[in-house]
């Protein structure tokens, strides 16, 4: 066995190496490896006060008076600040870049939708205004099933405007999953589609929230997209059509002001190896955070156009298709399919 071994040729170890053009790196936000290393150096040896550096790109209401707490497992950052994710994703750039496209979207079909800046501010600020006048507050959950549509991001932007934390479920889960997530959660509302498109066919969103929530009475309101234009069961008083809702809603909102810490999201995980664990991110820890990883890691300029694949669903969608992207002032592209 030994000697057919060693006459294996492994072709997976590569030793090649490709220097960037020269320009590249003179454009590039950290551009070289000396560069990298000392910055990461930095933040290993001086974590708070690096953190500290970042955050200040970004706009607060009121500055911390500490940069860290940490009582391990939890991790306080920016105690005593104040800041809102919506406004620094969507308010400070409208000034500057509000005719530039935040969100370049195609459905699976092949339709586009493309949304400015000014746009995205608008559709936000009426969303979470209908959040508002139907009962959902600061501090209330709500839980987003939804299809890879703008309404998504629009959905998740309006509850981080009014403080209310937002649960994502991943469009292909279960009702029993949906179930879970949201009685763990205590979550008071969702926000759904009538169906969204995977692999050419239209799958029933409402349908699988529907039997989710069927005996809860925690929930009392159900937001519905109307994307396939699927027949869809409705219960009266309960599930209120977005787009009517939108069509009668100010387009005045302004962001609240909330502690640094405040419950941006619930994310769980997917529950294949075990009991869904739900985690909470706190605002501005995990803003500071996806704003300076999307600026570095993926070296974004202002008329850059980026796409992460993720569905939203997942972490990475979160932080890299609406968050970071968007805390950026760049473009970012979804893709609803599979």
């Amino acid at each position: 066995m030994s000697d057919q071994s060693e006459k294996i040729e492994s072709i997976m170890h590569e030793a090649r190496s490709f220097a960037p053009a020269r320009q590249f790196s003179k454009d590039a936000h950290i551009k070289t490896e000396k560069a990298y290393e000392r910055e990461y150096k930095r933040s290993i040896d001086s974590g708070d006060k690096f953190w500290a550096g970042a955050a200040r790109k970004l706009d607060w209401f009121k500055k911390w008076d500490k940069e860290l707490e940490w009582n391990p497992p939890v991790a306080r950052w920016f105690t005593g600040g104040e800041i809102n994710a919506c406004h620094n994703c969507v308010d400070r750039h409208l000034a500057t870049r509000g005719d530039h496209e935040a969100i370049i979207w195609e459905g699976e079909p092949g339709e586009t939708k493309r949304i400015t800046f000014k746009e995205l501010h608008k559709e936000v600020c009426k969303f979470a205004n209908v959040l508002k006048d139907n009962g959902v507050a600061t501090g209330d959950r709500v839980a987003l099933y939804m299809p890879m549509i703008p309404e998504l991001a629009i959905a998740m932007l309006a509850c981080a405007r009014i403080g209310a934390t937002h649960s994502i479920i991943f469009g292909g889960f279960s009702a029993q999953a949906i179930a879970d997530r949201c009685h763990d959660a205590g979550v008071s509302a969702i926000v759904t589609a009538d169906g969204g498109y995977r692999r050419g066919k239209p799958v029933p969103l409402k349908d699988t929230v529907d039997e989710a929530i069927a005996g809860n009475a925690d929930i009392k309101k159900v937001f519905v997209v109307q994307r396939c234009r699927n027949d869809v069961k409705w219960t009266d008083g309960r599930d209120i059509w977005w787009h009517e809702a939108m069509a009668e809603a100010s387009e005045d909102c302004p962001a609240e002001r909330l502690d640094a810490n405040h419950p941006l999201f619930i994310l769980y995980t997917s529950g294949t190896t075990g009991k869904p664990k739900g985690i909470y991110h706190g605002t501005g820890g995990y803003l500071t955070y996806a704003y300076t990883t999307t600026k570095f890691i993926f070296d974004l300029k202002p008329d850059d156009i980026f796409w992460c694949t993720a569905d939203i669903g997942w972490i990475t969608g979160h932080s890299y298709v609406v968050y970071g992207a968007l805390a950026n002032g760049v473009t970012t592209v979804m893709y609803e399919g599979a």
